[in-house]
């Protein structure tokens, strides 16, 4: 598991069962994608050396997606949200996502001040090694890199 963080420095949690994947999907309405679902098997949830939560747990996945198709809480601020499942944030606000429809394995953060949508890696696994080797706003210039690179 270590392998996929490059190296950073990660902490990581007790892995969620199938049974309580089973459950976050069907409280969902739909299937957590294959990657995010397989890392939540090895940890439920992953935080930077910050105590950040590049990953996190399952249960703050469901509850937050609920609470963001709900539509009600930010119905006329923002986009739909549909399309995306939120699974980790910066700690400032900003959240970061995997397209569910159409299922793409790309990963976009989400910046609330401006509703905007950008793209930041091209997986789960690039997503971790850059978050966990950045700093802040490490996103924000995606082709950069890691501070290691």
């Amino acid at each position: 598991m270590r392998e996929i963080f490059g190296g950073a420095s990660a902490e990581c949690r007790a892995p969620v069962d199938a049974a309580a994947l089973r459950e976050a999907e069907r409280r969902l309405g739909r299937a957590v994608p294959a990657p995010l679902g397989a890392l939540l098997r090895e940890t439920d949830g992953v935080a930077d050396a910050y105590g950040t939560d590049v990953v996190w747990s399952l249960e703050h996945v469901v509850e937050q997606n609920l609470l963001f198709w709900s539509g009600e809480a930010f119905a006329g601020l923002y986009m739909p949200f549909d399309a995306l499942l939120f699974f980790g944030d910066n700690g400032g606000g900003d959240q970061f996502a995997l397209v569910v429809e159409p299922e793409r394995d790309d990963v976009f953060v989400w910046e609330h001040e401006t509703d905007s949508r950008v793209w930041v890696a091209g997986g789960l696994q690039e997503y971790l090694r850059r978050a966990l080797d950045g700093d802040g706003d490490w996103w924000r210039w995606p082709s950069l890199g890691s501070r290691s690179s």
